[in-house]
């Protein structure tokens, strides 16, 4: 196969990223890879890095989240790698991603941040990603963190609900 494990574990990552049609987080490939114990957090943080370095994935800061997508470069670099995957570890990932990808899906889907305005201000912003487009977005101003971070945890709870009711209500 490989004899740098390194190699296989960003062939993994590439992989991964490419079977999804959203971007996925740290967190999210990390708790496949490591627990499948394929490597360990601090390796796996290595091969982001050097995946990014090497401008196969890109990096998305969004609503104080990172995300990560997979490049053309690193469509066309696993195009001519795949192969060596073996079809235990594509059953393993595409295993995880048949029972995880709508929990995935929906965890990046609703993205939440509370900003400070000033000292009587703060900024609740929500929105609804599909896919990479923003779905349906909303600020509101609070006048207390406290107020605005319950503010984005009703929008989680609540998005579905919100976005169909003033879609009904704009279209009549």
């Amino acid at each position: 196969m490989f004899s740098d494990p390194e190699t296989l574990y960003k062939l993994m990552v590439l992989y991964l990223l490419k079977k999804v049609n959203f971007p996925v987080t740290n967190s999210q490939m990390s708790e496949f890879m490591v627990s499948k114990e394929y490597t360990n957090f601090f390796t796996f943080q290595k091969v982001l890095s050097e995946l990014l370095e090497a401008n196969l994935i890109r990096l998305q800061t969004m609503h104080n989240s990172s995300h990560y997508e997979i490049t053309p470069e690193g469509e066309q670099t696993l195009g001519f790698f795949e192969s060596k995957l073996s079809p235990a570890i594509i059953a393993d990932i595409d295993e995880f991603l048949k029972t995880n990808k709508f929990k995935m899906r929906d965890e990046v889907a609703v993205r939440t941040e509370t900003t400070k305005l000033s000292d009587t201000e703060y900024m609740a912003r929500m929105a609804v990603i599909e896919g990479r487009n923003p779905l349906f977005e909303l600020g509101i101003s609070m006048p207390s963190e406290e107020q605005a971070e319950a503010v984005c945890r009703r929008f989680r709870e609540k998005n579905q609900f919100l976005y169909e009711h003033i879609v009904k209500e704009l279209m009549e």
